[in-house]
C-alpha cells in the first residue's frame, strides 16, 4: 500500500475567523512558488521534447510580495483583526484532528483536498498548503480539436489538469488580449463527457468544476488522447491573484496516488500511449537565462558530471531522504523534502527557519517571509544540503531576493503537519539540473553549466 501523505487540518468553531488565516496563509505561501514564463519548442530526436523556460526578474517577484503584503494587511483592517489575533487563532488552527475514514483520502494533497467542505458545529476543515495566486510556471498546452490553447503551470505538487470553461466565475475576462482564456468543449469534435465533480480546496477557498475527457497536445505535435482533465466552472478560492495573474489553470506532473479522482496524469497517458522515449522529465531552470523543460530524456548540455539519483519515500508527491542541511553554526540532521517545481524559494520549518534567519540578520513579517538588511548579501553564509551521501551547496547569495532597495530571505517558514520537513524549490534547482524518474520512482541531481 502506498503511504499517502500532507496534509493541513484546521478546526475552529468559527468559519470567518478560520477563513480570514487560511487566505492570509495562502497568501503568505504564494510567494513560495515558481516565477518563469514559457514557450514551447519541439527538440528533434527520438519521443523526446522540449519546454522553453524563461524566468521572471526578481523585482517583479519583490513587488508581488510587497503587494501581497499590502493586501493582508488590508484584509485585517477589513475584518477588525488585530495581528496577535491572527496569529493565536494559527496557532490553534495547526492543531490536527484527525476522522475515521478521512485522513486516507485527505491528507496527501499538497495543493488542496477534493473533499474540502466546512463541516457543520466547527468540525475539520481541510485547506491547502499552497495556492496559486502569484506569478510561476506557465506554458502552452492546447485542449481539442481544432486546439484551444491555454497557459498553465507545470507543477510537480498536483496530479491534475484544469483550465477555466467558458462562463467560470471568478476567472477573469478576456479583453485586449489579456486575462484568461477559456475552454467551450461544443468546440470541439474530440470532446467527450465524464461530468464527475472536480473539488479542490487552496488556502483561499475552493476551486470547483466537473471532469471531461479530451485531446492534450504540448508543443504543435505532441498528444495524448482520452485525458481526463477539469472544466472549472469556480475558481472564486484563488482570489484576485488568479484573475489578474498571466496563467489559466494547473498541469499537475506528480503520481496519480494524488490524483483527485484518481484520474491518470499527463504522464501516464504520455507513457501509456508511447509518446515518450523514457519514463522521465527533467528542469533546467536558468539563471537569468533561457531554461526548459524536457519530456522524455534529459539536455546533456544543460549539466555537468554524472546524474546522482535518489529513491522517494513513495510515488506521492517527489519526497526524499535528506541526510542533513547546514549554513554557517547552523546544522539540522535527517530529515525528508519535496522536490518541488511549483514553488520558488526554500521553505522549512519555523523554528529551524527562524535560526537561519537569526544568523543573517533576517527580520520576520506577517507574511511568514523574512526580509533583511541588502548591505549585509555578503554575510549570508552558504546552505548546503546533504542527499543520499552527496552534498549540494547553494551560495548564500542565492539565499536572497532584491529589487531595489528590498532583499527578501529566499528561506520561509512553514510546518506541515505529517508530512516532509522541507521544500526544494526554484532556488534549490535553479542550481542543479534535476531529473523526474516517472518510471523508477526517483529524482536526480547534477550541477548545472
Amino acid at each position: 500500500t502506498k503511504r499517502n501523505i500532507f496534509s493541513h487540518f484546521a478546526r475552529s468553531s468559527n468559519y470567518n475567523t478560520i477563513h480570514l488565516i487560511t487566505m492570509l496563509s495562502g497568501l503568505a505561501l504564494s510567494l513560495a512558488l515558481s516565477s518563469l514564463a514559457i514557450t514551447t519548442n519541439v527538440v528533434e530526436g527520438n519521443n523526446v521534447f522540449t519546454v522553453s523556460l524563461t524566468k521572471r526578474s526578481d523585482e517583479e517577484m519583490v513587488s508581488n510580495f510587497l503587494q501581497m503584503e499590502r493586501d493582508a494587511l488590508a484584509a485585517m483592517l477589513e475584518a477588525k483583526m488585530e495581528p496577535a489575533v491572527v496569529e493565536e487563532e494559527e496557532k490553534q488552527s495547526e492543531e490536527i484532528v484527525v476522522q475515521d475514514g478521512a485522513y486516507a483520502t485527505q491528507r496527501h494533497l499538497l495543493r488542496g483536498s477534493e473533499n474540502g467542505d466546512i463541516n457543520e458545529g466547527g468540525k475539520d476543515e481541510t485547506v491547502a498548503i499552497h495556492d496559486f495566486s502569484n506569478a510561476q510556471y506557465y506554458g502552452s498546452v492546447s485542449i481539442g480539436t481544432p486546439p484551444q490553447s491555454f497557459k498553465v503551470i507545470f507543477d510537480t505538487g498536483s496530479s491534475n489538469l484544469w483550465v477555466p470553461k467558458e462562463g467560470c466565475s471568478h476567472c477573469g475576462y478576456k479583453i485586449f488580449g489579456l486575462g484568461k482564456d477559456k475552454y467551450n468543449h461544443s468546440k470541439s469534435s474530440s470532446y467527450k463527457e465524464n461530468g464527475e465533480e472536480f473539488k479542490i480546496v487552496y488556502g483561499s477557498g475552493a476551486v470547483n468544476g466537473f471532469f471531461s475527457k479530451e485531446t492534450v497536445t504540448v508543443s504543435d505535435d505532441v498528444s495524448v488522447t482520452g485525458m481526463d482533465f477539469a472544466e472549472v466552472t469556480d475558481a472564486g478560492g484563488l482570489g484576485i491573484g488568479y484573475v489578474m495573474g498571466s496563467f489559466d489553470g494547473i498541469m499537475g506532473l506528480a503520481f496519480s496516488s494524488i490524483s483527485i479522482k484518481g484520474k491518470p496524469t499527463f504522464m501516464d497517458l504520455l507513457l501509456e500511449q508511447n509518446v515518450l522515449k523514457e519514463p522521465i522529465f527533467s528542469f533546467y531552470l536558468g539563471d537569468n537565462t533561457e531554461g526548459e523543460l524536457t519530456f522524455g530524456g534529459v539536455d546533456e548540455e544543460k549539466y555537468e558530471g554524472e546524474i546522482e539519483y535518489v529513491d522517494l519515500i513513495s510515488s506521492t508527491y517527489w519526497e526524499i531522504d535528506v541526510d542533513g542541511i547546514s549554513a554557517g553554526d547552523y546544522s539540522m540532521g535527517k530529515t525528508t523534502a519535496i522536490v518541488d517545481s511549483g514553488t520558488s524559494l526554500l521553505t522549512g520549518p519555523k523554528k529551524e527557519v527562524s535560526k537561519l534567519a537569526l544568523q543573517v540578520g533576517a527580520k520576520p513579517n506577517m507574511m511568514g517571509q523574512y526580509t533583511m538588511d541588502c548591505e549585509k548579501l555578503g554575510d549570508v553564509p552558504d546552505l548546503t544540503v546533504t542527499i543520499n551521501g552527496s552534498v549540494y551547496t547553494v551560495s548564500g547569495r542565492d539565499l536572497v531576493m532584491k529589487a531595489a532597495n528590498t532583499c527578501l530571505f529566499a528561506i520561509m517558514g512553514m510546518d506541515i503537519p505529517e508530512g516532509p520537513q522541507w521544500i526544494l524549490g526554484d532556488v534549490f534547482m535553479r542550481k542543479y539540473y534535476t531529473v523526474f524518474d516517472y518510471g523508477n520512482e526517483r529524482v536526480g541531481f547534477a550541477r548545472v553549466k
